[in-house]
């Protein structure tokens, strides 16, 4: 039975804490999760390495030959990056990292012998691991042999070759310190000195054979470093996702029909925002992107929000550019804000105009810029506070974009251009009204229902989040519950979108489920905009229709969509980091070609749609796979996880005996409807939140679940305990005697009876 134990409000039931309770409970939850993939189940065998070690001269001659130097071009053609590889294939296969050839770049080999190879396709890449494989034209290279897993012991020599500071085929020796696990990955530990221009390069034991791959260095001392364990780069060799690189040019780049980026560096847009980095190559290592949507008469508006990771550096608006040196900046730089006028290329055509501190702008926060042009004089905004007036008329016509100086890393989001944008944050009658309502938040609890209904009634959900962290930041008691009821606004908007689409009204066959999918998405990353990501699903069909006739048949259509899918794109199963959350976000899977089974199969399942496909989705106990039902009389399952492989129903139901106990039911290889699809997706985040201990994200998900269906008895009894924990006593006792009031079958009255007493007590308290 439950038991009170202190005030701070932790319980046991039978010497278990809440949150191991929490954990029984979802039991029964995790038989429809994901499992992990048969292959990475398999037991890998160990052999030892035998034999006469070599020195390090030895080592370092063998190993010559097969070591590389692997670049990267930037935008005007030069050299922007450096680092190592090795051969690993006769054939043209190079390892190194995923970071040392940047994104969307043009890719080169050096050979030992000076040869220079231009980078044909990115054979595979693992993003978490940050590994990569290049694939160059050539045929008679000296791989470099791999080891075992798990042969290196700690304290064994080790020698490391590669080109630290561009100084090529540099040799390092030094020690296996051990084994440590970095931002959630197992890393070979290295007691030598790692420098720029060391990574991807190859760690040798005493055999010559492959150990690591060299990753980072220590920020704490210089003769410490990192590598990736070979066994990682050996699975993902298992299964490649070959890349050809005129696709990889494309990845994470700008459209160009919106935008012109200039003088180098490096722009991209994710997730929403535009990103910058690397110095560029104009005037104080400057570099702009200029938008090339039609400008408005004057007067009007450009903004956009802009986060520094350095307030040292300067990002910001750019405005009556010519494309070229001339344009006016406004701009944070170095904590205080500018506008200037650049003239042209140098330093003596460039005029600061002014400059000055506001108390609007919040250092390393997103802040929001705004320029009004008017036809005598320029008006500066930082979120709605107006910091300059300037009369200067040198240039009156132009383009409008974004800039950033010196090594500055900054994000943008929500560039707009208008007649009249309107204000960032409330008026300031909404703000005290919301400031009103919040005056008395009790800093002991979370915000409740009744004052989230309130707070939505008088704005939308951006500003009401604007004016809530305002407050945090003048009221620090009360600053993390205002910023959970911001989060609640958020998620109650998401929630609200995803009955929209599942309500019971609709047709199984209007349901948007890609729609869906990414509101998932959302729900933990509110800069998901799902229309950009519609959008860029309507571009792949419409790729994928220019390879076919007009009249082609659904097995056409098939193969196309395989063809672009698993081929040309190289999207595939994730196997090194088959857990993280990354892979149940369908964006995620669409930026970074990675994902579940569930993900993938929900992209293959819409691309299919839109190309006049019939796809099903399948949920068997612990894989998900899809049935093309326009491709053979009964349909024939795909397993998109494993590159589209078809899957016969007789392995499906092995599958589903293996999974169930020994029992087969017929109902796991019926179509899932999607409304259950998703809730399957809610149930794997459900799960990885559990195994990370993240309460929070456990109710986040709980909640979505019931929203879309309200039936879930077993998600409501979890919701209560969730509700308990996170301090949320009144809605954890409406949960109870919801449940004490349908009386379920299966279910132990009597200990909800106890829990609900013992909630009236805390809440007493």
């Amino acid at each position: 039975m439950f038991r009170r134990l202190s005030r701070a409000g932790r319980v046991e039931f039978k010497s278990l804490t809440v949150f191991s309770f929490v954990c029984m409970l979802l039991l029964p939850l995790v038989a429809l999760a994901e499992e992990q993939p048969l292959e990475a189940r398999r037991p890998q065998k160990i052999q030892k390495t035998t034999g006469h070690g070599l020195t390090a001269e030895e080592l370092a001659e063998r190993a010559r030959e097969s070591v590389v130097s692997v670049s990267f071009a930037g935008r005007d053609g030069q050299q922007a990056g450096l680092g190592t590889g090795f051969v690993i294939g006769a054939d043209g296969l190079i390892a190194t990292n995923l970071h040392v050839i940047g994104e969307a770049r043009p890719i080169s080999v050096q050979l030992a012998d000076g040869t220079k190879y231009e980078v044909q396709e990115v054979f595979a890449t693992d993003r978490l691991m940050d590994l990569a494989v290049l694939k160059i034209s050539v045929t008679d290279l000296k791989p470099l042999k791999l080891a075992e897993p798990e042969t290196l012991k700690q304290g064994a020599e080790i020698v490391v070759l590669g080109n630290p500071q561009g100084l090529r085929y540099s040799v390092v020796k030094g020690v296996n310190s051990g084994t440590r696990e970095i931002d959630g990955k197992p890393m070979i530990q290295l007691a030598i000195p790692i420098e720029p221009g060391n990574s991807g390069g190859p760690v040798l034991d005493s055999q010559g054979h492959v150990q690591g791959i060299v990753t980072l260095k220590s920020a704490v001392t210089r003769n410490l470093g990192y590598a990736v364990n070979i066994s990682a780069l050996k699975g993902l060799l298992e299964k490649p996702n070959p890349v050809p690189i005129e696709r990889w040019l494309t990845i994470g780049t700008l459209d160009e029909h919106l935008w012109k980026p200039l003088f180098g560096s490096r722009w991209r847009q994710r997730a929403g925002r535009i990103q910058v980095d690397g110095f560029g190559s104009g005037l104080g290592s400057r570099s702009l992107c200029v938008s090339q949507e039609a400008l408005p008469e004057l007067p009007y508006e450009v903004a956009v929000e802009v986060k520094l990771d350095d307030e040292s550096g300067a990002a910001g608006l750019i405005f009556y550019s010519d494309e070229n040196t001339k344009h006016y900046g406004f701009y944070p730089s170095n904590k205080s804000l500018r506008i200037s006028r650049f003239d042209g290329p140098d330093v003596f055509l460039w005029r600061v105009l002014d400059e000055k501190k506001s108390n609007a702008y919040r250092e390393g926060e997103w802040n929001h810029l705004k320029v009004r042009l008017e036809t005598d004089r320029i008006l500066c905004f930082v979120n709605d506070e107006k910091v300059f007036e300037v009369k200067d008329q040198h240039y009156t016509e132009g383009k409008v974009g974004l800039a950033k100086f010196r090594n500055t890393v900054a994000s943008f989001r929500g560039f707009q251009v208008g007649s009249q944008i309107p204000p960032y944050r409330p008026s300031k009658e909404t703000a005290q009204k919301i400031l009103d309502l919040t005056e008395d938040l009790r800093v002991d609890r979370p915000p409740q229902a009744d004052l989230i209904e309130a707070v939505v009634k008088e704005t939308d959900e951006r500003r009401a989040q604007q004016a809530l962290q305002e407050r945090a930041r003048l009221l620090q008691k009360q600053a993390e519950r205002l910023k959970q009821l911001a989060q609640s606004i958020h998620e109650r908007a998401v929630r609200d979108e995803l009955k929209a689409i599942f309500t019971s009204e609709k047709k199984e066959a209007d349901i948007d489920l890609m729609a869906a999918a990414l509101l998932v998405a959302r729900l933990d990353n509110n800069e998901v905009e799902p229309k950009v990501y519609l959008g860029q699903m309507t571009s792949m069909v419409n790729e994928i229709k220019k390879t076919l006739p007009e009249d082609a048949n659904a097995k056409a259509k098939l193969k196309a969509l395989n063809q672009y899918l698993f081929h040309e794109t190289g999207f595939h199963g994730s196997r090194t980091n088959y857990y993280s959350r990354s892979n149940s976000y369908i964006n995620e899977t669409i930026e970074d070609r990675e994902g579940l089974p569930i993900t993938l199969s929900v992209l293959y399942m819409e691309l299919g749609r839109r190309l006049g496909l019939d796809i099903d989705g399948v949920g068997l106990p612990g894989h998900f796979v899809v049935r093309v039902n326009s491709t053979a009389e009964k349909g024939e399952l795909v397993d998109v996880f494993e590159g589209g492989e078809t899957l016969s129903e007789e392995a499906a139901k092995v599958m589903i005996l293996s999974a169930n106990g020994g029992r087969f039911d017929g109902e796991y290889l019926k179509a899932q409807p999607k409304r259950d699809i998703i809730q399957r997706m809610l149930r794997n985040l459900l799960n990885i939140a559990r195994d990370d201990e993240d309460v929070q994200s456990m109710l986040r998900y709980v909640e979505t679940m019931i929203a879309i269906d309200e039936e879930l008895l077993q998600e409501r009894w979890l919701r209560a305990v969730l509700r308990y924990q996170t301090g949320r006593i009144s809605e954890a006792i409406a949960d109870t005697d919801y449940l004490l009031e349908k009386s379920p079958e299966g279910f132990d009255l009597r200990r909800i009876h106890e829990f609900r007493n013992y909630l009236e007590t805390v809440r007493q308290d």
